[in-house]
């Protein structure tokens, strides 16, 4: 069970930004600074592909709307990866199951991402673009923040990535209550605005 942890904080950062967390685990393993990282994950191609599809997402996640089309894209694409990462660093140190890694960090990363997911969402009823920015940035510097501490304090970190899930999920519900009502209010506003014009047609009174 020591592979844990780490599991279920790589499935927390994957819902989030899946290329940042192979890229991340490649380097690491590479570099020698950890022994969980499997040979699968430090080739030079899948760190290359990494790379490549990570800048990609850090230009489309920063743009709004273009953003929450990514997230639907990879809505499939982030619990994939954080199952195959989980199972693969299960596989790595024979401490756990591969079957309940990717179950561990597939449902997290399907969690994590849901809560990226809507709160772009929110963010983009937004008029203005600096929100969708600095969040962005926010997100890559925690994954790439609480991965790096998962190597060295795998517990701590998996607590921080629970802590994080459980907050944002709670956030997200309260954020999709109030839009839900701003959008019936702004439903109601246009309906009796078009019933106050057809009136007006009908009585053939001057529109105000």
């Amino acid at each position: 069970m020591s592979v844990l942890p780490l599991v279920f904080t790589s499935g927390w950062a994957s819902g989030i930004n899946a290329y940042a967390v192979v890229l991340l685990l490649g380097i690491f393993g590479r570099t020698g600074l950890t022994d969980e990282v499997p040979a699968s994950l430090q080739r030079t191609d899948v760190l290359i592909v990494a790379a490549v599809l990570f800048l990609c997402e850090a230009v489309a996640d920063k743009i709004p709307y273009v953003d929450s089309i990514w997230d639907g894209v990879h809505t499939v694409i982030r619990p994939v990866a954080g199952a195959v990462i989980g199972a693969l660093l299960a596989g790595q140190s024979g401490s756990l199951s591969d079957i309940t890694a990717g179950a561990v960090g597939g449902t997290t990363a399907l969690a994590s991402h849901f809560v990226k997911a809507g709160t772009r969402m929110a963010i983009n009823t937004s008029p203005e673009p600096f929100s969708n920015v600095a969040m962005s940035i926010a997100e890559d510097l925690g994954v790439a923040g609480l991965v790096t501490f998962a190597i060295f304090y795998p517990v701590p970190a998996a607590i921080i990535a629970a802590s994080l899930l459980v907050v944002g999920l709670a956030i997200v519900a309260f954020l999709w209550s109030r839009i839900r009502r701003f959008l019936r209010r702004r439903a109601q506003r246009r309906e009796e605005k078009r019933l106050a014009v057809e009136a007006r047609e009908v009585t053939g009174a001057p529109p105000r």
